[in-house]
Parts: structure tokens; sequence; C-alpha cells
């Protein structure tokens, strides 16, 4: 049995082997692909593996990239920090969808399922279910702000962008109004619906409708502006820029 470990962080992929090596004492794992570019290369030059691990946010891009360009029948189990790409995940042979950090009695769950599918072929569509009707309510439609001694709720599609200044995070609307957030920026990414705002770098998180022009910058990375927004020189990160350009054809 051949099982591949998708991962682009080596203590993850050292925790998830040393968890799953027990249920698995005579496979071979495949432990080096750590990003969408590597993984797609090895589908493409290797035969479909029984199984496969797969983080969700990788380096180089979000990991449903490599399905939309492999055709690959392997049953996954997902592994991510955040669980608003549940509904996404069971597009694609998922078997189960595991929250860092692994709870090893979910890992088991998870296992049992992929032996019990390899039997009957059946699919858990209640989970399935569980997860659409989850996903559907857990993200954020307001935030909830203080304008001097006023309270005031904000709707999410009054945010153009949240973003990041000493240590203290900003959501500033349409309208260039800011406002002062309790939580940090890898809270509020979290809290959103990743189809509607995208984190371009470690100071912005930006919905598309914010973002005024996109230019080419050096060694393939982009450069964009931001409506109302002071910083004329907002660079997306290297390793974001494919999963944004992917975001933006989303």
């Amino acid at each position: 049995m051949k099982i591949l470990l998708i991962e682009d962080e080596k203590p993850a992929v050292k925790r998830l082997l040393g968890l799953i090596k027990d249920y698995f004492p005579t496979s071979e794992f495949i432990t080096d692909l750590d990003t969408v570019k590597k993984t797609i290369q090895w589908l493409r030059s290797h035969e479909n593996p029984d199984l496969m691990f797969c983080d969700i946010q990788l380096a180089d891009g979000n990991s449903f990239e490599i399905f939309e360009q492999v055709s690959v029948k392997t049953p996954v189990i997902f592994t991510t920090a955040y669980d608003q790409y549940a509904i996404k995940a069971f597009k694609v042979n998922a078997v189960d969808y595991l929250l860092k950090p692994i709870d090893p009695e979910e890992l088991q769950r998870a296992i049992d399922k992929f032996n019990q599918q390899k039997l009957n072929q059946n699919l858990d569509l209640s989970l399935i279910q569980q997860l659409i009707t989850k996903e559907k309510s857990s993200f954020k439609n307001r935030f909830l702000v203080k304008f001097g001694e006023k309270i005031q709720s904000i709707s999410i599609q009054e945010v153009a962008f949240f973003y990041s200044e000493e240590r203290v995070t900003f959501l500033q609307t349409h309208e260039g109004k800011k406002y002062v957030l309790d939580s940090t920026l890898e809270q509020v990414e979290s809290q959103i619906d990743p189809t509607l705002f995208f984190r371009i770098n470690r100071k912005y998180l930006c919905s598309y409708s914010s973002i005024s022009d996109i230019f080419t910058y050096s060694n393939s990375r982009l450069k964009i502006k931001l409506i109302n927004c002071e910083d004329q020189d907002i660079l997306i990160s290297r390793d974001k820029t494919s999963a944004f350009k992917s975001w933006l054809d989303g």
C-alpha cells in the first residue's frame, strides 16, 4: 500500500507520520511532497497511490489546484487549520476532513471510514450534510466595533479590507472608514468566507471589490492597489501569487 503525505511543514509531517504508521505498518510513505507543483509532477509520473493525506494550504497555493489539474481517483483525508474548506474538500474524493492539531481519535475514525469505504465504496453523506450546514453558518456576517463612545455593527459587505499595523488589527470600509478590532488578522481570516477575502500578505486581508489595480512586479511577484488605501506599495507574497491568481479566477 502506498500513502502520500502532502504537507509543507516538516513538524506536521513528522507528527502525522507518527500517528498513522501503526495503522499501516507495511505501507510505503511518500513524505517529500510539500508544494502543489511537486505533487502535480509526482501524480503525473506515478500510478495513483492508495490513500492521500493532504494539507489544504501549501506553500505555493491551495491544494485543490492539484485536483483541478490532475485526475485523481485516490481517497483523500484532508488536514487544515481552518474549517471553511469543508464543502470543496468533499468534491474531490474526500474520505474525511481533519482540523489541526489532529486529534488521534478523529484520525482513527477517518481511517476506519477509509477501510469501510474500500469494502463498500459508500461515502458518509450524513457527515457531508453536517459539514454543509456547519459551513453555511460558520462565517461571520458582521463585526462589532467601537467608534468613540458608540458601538456599531459593520456588515461584511461593507468591508473593503482588514489590515494589521503595529500589532493592531483594523477594519476599513469601502467608504474609507477605519475601525479597530479586538481580533488578530489570523483570527479574522479564519472567521470570514475565503471566496470573498484573500490574505495577500502578512499585513492585508482584502476583498475582491477593494482591488483597483494589479501590476506585475519583479521575480514573478504582483503589486496591487486598494481603493482608499494610503499604502501604495502593497506586494503579494511570492508564495501566495499562484493561489491569488486562482482566487481571482475562481
